[in-house]
């Protein structure tokens, strides 16, 4: 299995995330990668490569171009504007009830594209977001041209990202910029199946009125777990949308029986959907030991996972997510892996 991923990530790693009411050291940070790469050599994936430049065709397609202008030159508004620190979102619009315009002032305007206050923007974030995105855009490319499939090991993560936020890590939506890509190159039906611990809402937010993406999660129930607004089962899409949109949401404790049952609906849905690719938004915050999860999935249940997954058959880019049990990302990371590849 070929993988792609750039050392250009380092380039983001906020100071602190606002948790608990105090800030700590973020849960996403570079280390998770270096073990993600230790477990892929240690398990023979030797196939590990930098991704190609950045494509910004298909982002375009999938996010607002206000937003994308936002990401490229907050940090010179930044500090032309004399702040220090890092961007951090202080203001928020409130639940968008009337027409609101992004504000010229930067502080604003990072509250007005933001999800939430615990992903901060560094002097380094655009390119390394950038980077990111061009490992996932790599990887689908490697399996538009025959492989089977191939793995994009993202930094930034990429699935809170909607078409116009940022929030929970994320920047640009990896998965979604994969899925638009094979349906450029001519697929007709694409799936994207999520199986972090928190619901793709960026992913859903994209696709959510397009009849040509399936997007599929299983995350743990919304009314308990963020991105808490979105990801609830009554959400089945809108207009060409409607019916596209599958959300598996499952309550404090939910062990890998339940959560495989879960899986086999969505992997049902997505060959009864006539999926023709398959991009995975690959977290493996469901182990029972993460941090700020509540699944009770052991490391031996995220092969069987990717077995499960690789049964469908289905041309496939992973695109790695969330994970914050540091010791064990590694291992369950290429655990997902290596049932796919035994299927």
């Amino acid at each position: 299995m070929k993988v792609f991923h750039s050392s250009r990530h380092l380039l983001h790693f906020p100071k602190g995330e606002l948790h608990d009411g105090e800030m700590v050291l973020p849960f996403e940070r570079p280390s998770r990668m270096e073990y993600v790469l230790e477990r892929l050599r240690l398990r023979g994936f030797d196939d590990v490569g930098d991704p190609s430049d950045f494509d910004p065709l298909a982002v375009n397609r999938v996010h607002d171009a206000g937003y994308l202008e936002f990401l490229e030159t907050a940090w010179a508004q930044w500090t032309a504007a004399g702040h220090k620190g890092d961007i951090i979102p202080t203001s928020f619009p409130v639940r968008r009830t009337q027409q609101m315009r992004a504000p010229k002032d930067v502080d604003g305007k990072a509250g007005y594209y933001a999800a939430a206050a615990e992903t901060a923007i560094t002097s380094g974030t655009w390119e390394a977001v950038k980077s990111s995105c061009a490992s996932a855009q790599s990887a689908q490319r490697h399996v538009a041209q025959g492989a089977r499939t191939a793995f994009a090991l993202c930094r930034p993560p990429g699935h809170h990202a909607g078409i116009d936020w940022f929030g929970g890590y994320c920047f640009i939506n990896n998965a979604a910029v994969a899925a638009e890509m094979f349906l450029q190159d001519g697929a007709q039906k694409v799936a994207v199946l999520d199986v972090d611990f928190h619901h793709g809402n960026g992913t859903q937010d994209i696709f959510y009125r397009r009849g040509d993406v399936l997007f599929v999660s299983l995350h743990g129930q919304p009314e308990d777990a963020f991105p808490h607004f979105l990801g609830y089962a009554d959400e089945t899409g809108e207009g060409a949308g409607e019916g596209a949109n599958l959300n598996l949401p499952m309550p404090p404790g939910t062990a890998y029986p339940s959560w495989a049952e879960a899986l086999d609906i969505g992997l049902r849905a997505i060959r009864d959907f006539g999926a023709e690719a398959l991009v995975i938004s690959l977290g493996v915050d469901a182990f029972k030991d993460d941090p700020i999860s509540f699944f009770k999935l052991e490391s031996q249940d995220f092969t069987d996972c990717g077995r499960r997954i690789g049964k469908l058959g289905l041309p496939t880019v992973f695109c790695m997510e969330g994970g914050y049990a540091i010791d064990a990302i590694g291992i369950n990371t290429v655990n997902v892996l290596e049932g796919f590849e035994e299927a």
